[in-house]
């Protein structure tokens, strides 16, 4: 029977063709399938916190969305008495912006040297008044003598902090001024912000309450009786800032928006006087 020769000599020229066939093919398909998978993931908008005054909360509300659909950044507002966010400040809290209700607040955050230097900015003025539920039918006539006490009846007078709450400081500097604070010193019931301050107002616990006239415009379940004379109180300012640690891209572009026209509109729509000639 005739031999054959062994099929060994070729087989391992044959193996390495063929591995270089297959390790050529694959370098092909992962630079076909590159574009595909290896794609950069669309990167997230910037996130700007803000710690503002709850008494903003309407304008900033409204003024975040705009933003928002512009630019696709977020912003992200943490509300509350300007004391309170102050002393969040100081302790090391992440934010970006404060504005707060009044300057001594933002003195006490500049004098820890925690704002930005050359960003602060006196944004908005007020109005304090004197609010009712909805169902009062009386007047009231601020002037020298009033005697709140005896509107009262058997109720408390409603208020913001006194000793630390802008909107309770100036309250009470103007009842000091017209006389009035030493006839209800003793009958408040004191709110831990304006907010919660014309929420007593609104579910009827308090006769009477001292807030913003911006924060009585968006509660449909009081109505203002008087307007305390501007006089009567320090001017209601609402200073802004970018903090020293601001975290993110977008914070000095949300700052710039607020001093806009369009932040303007909104801050206006909710009753704040506009300080600062707005930007285009």
């Amino acid at each position: 029977m005739p031999s054959f020769p062994a099929l060994t000599g070729p087989a391992p020229a044959f193996r390495a063709r063929m591995a270089h066939a297959f390790g050529a093919a694959m370098v092909v398909a992962a630079a076909l399938l590159a574009p595909l998978g290896a794609q950069p993931a669309q990167a997230a908008g910037d996130t700007v916190t803000v710690f503002a005054a709850a008494s903003l909360k309407n304008a900033l509300d409204a003024i975040g969305k705009d933003y928002e659909a512009v630019t696709g950044n977020s912003v992200k507002t943490s509300l509350a008495a300007s004391s309170a966010l102050a002393k969040q400040i100081a302790e090391g809290a992440p934010a970006d912006i404060f504005i707060s209700a009044d300057v001594p607040w933002m003195d006490s955050v500049a004098e820890k040297g925690l704002l930005k230097a050359g960003t602060r900015a006196d944004l908005l003025g007020n109005a304090i008044v004197l609010v009712a539920p909805k169902t009062f039918t009386g007047t009231v006539d601020l002037k020298t003598g009033i005697d709140i006490a005896a509107l009262l009846g058997d109720g408390r007078l409603a208020m913001a902090d006194v000793n630390a709450v802008p909107a309770g400081k100036y309250g009470k500097a103007s009842l000091t001024a017209l006389g009035a604070w030493d006839g209800v010193k003793d009958r408040l019931v004191q709110g831990e912000n304006v907010r919660a301050t014309l929420a007593f107002v609104a579910r009827g616990e308090a006769p009477l309450g001292i807030v913003y006239a911006t924060d009585a415009a968006a509660e449909p379940g009081v109505k203002i009786v008087a307007t305390f004379p501007a006089d009567s109180h320090p001017p209601i300012i609402y200073p802004a800032a970018i903090l020293k640690d601001a975290q993110g891209k977008a914070t000095e572009g949300f700052f710039a928006y607020l001093q806009s026209a369009e932040a303007a509109r909104r801050f206006e729509e909710q009753g704040f006087v506009v300080l600062k000639q707005p930007t285009q």
